[in-house]
């Protein structure tokens, strides 16, 4: 004789359709792990872009306020480049206030208000960022940014005046390298 399971027939079914939810749960929770995970890459990488644009556009306005230095005389004094950054905040050549630079730009790579030298003779020719980061853009830049072309990290990206030709920071500097432009040849004797 055959005795009846004392389990109803429809609960079972429910337990087996309550593990296969389960499953679908499990997928989706992978799957949804997985689309942030690659929307986080999306937005790291958008917001890098967006960096490496303010990188540029302070650069230029270093590169423009050392320029202007070097272009100010006063009382028909030497051109000359400036002995730091502070100088570009409040000329000390100037008996008024000139200003080239109104601040001290916050490197936005290393979010920092510290940026590398690039130094002729002693003096400020250029900035560059202290980021060793490697950088997103290497080519299809403004013809006055071609020199940051196939950079391979934001330390490269100097940030010079144009008439100084070919600066190397001095971290990459060798003995004699980039003497300043504006000294005179040495004389014959």
């Amino acid at each position: 004789m055959v005795m009846p399971c004392s389990v109803p027939h429809g609960s079972r079914g429910r337990r087996a359709q309550s593990g296969f939810s389960y499953l679908w749960l499990l997928l989706l929770v992978g799957l949804m792990g997985l689309g942030l995970s690659v929307a986080s890459d999306v937005y790291s990488t958008v917001a890098k872009r967006e960096r490496e644009k303010e990188l540029m556009a302070i650069g230029r306005q270093f590169q423009e306020a050392i320029r202007r230095y070097r272009e100010f005389r006063s009382d028909g004094g030497r051109r000359e480049y400036p002995a730091s950054l502070e100088d570009l905040l409040l000329d000390p050549r100037s008996p008024g206030k000139l200003r080239h630079l109104r601040k001290i730009f916050v490197d936005p790579m290393t979010r920092k208000a510290e940026w590398g030298l690039v130094l002729k003779g002693g003096r400020v020719v250029g900035v560059h960022s202290l980021s060793t980061d490697a950088v997103l853009k290497k080519d299809g830049f403004d013809p006055d940014l071609m020199a940051l072309a196939d950079k391979s990290n934001y330390a490269e990206w100097l940030f010079v005046d144009p008439s100084v030709p070919e600066a190397v920071p001095p971290e990459r500097q060798k003995d004699g390298e980039n003497a300043d432009p504006m000294d005179p040849p040495p004389v014959a004797k």
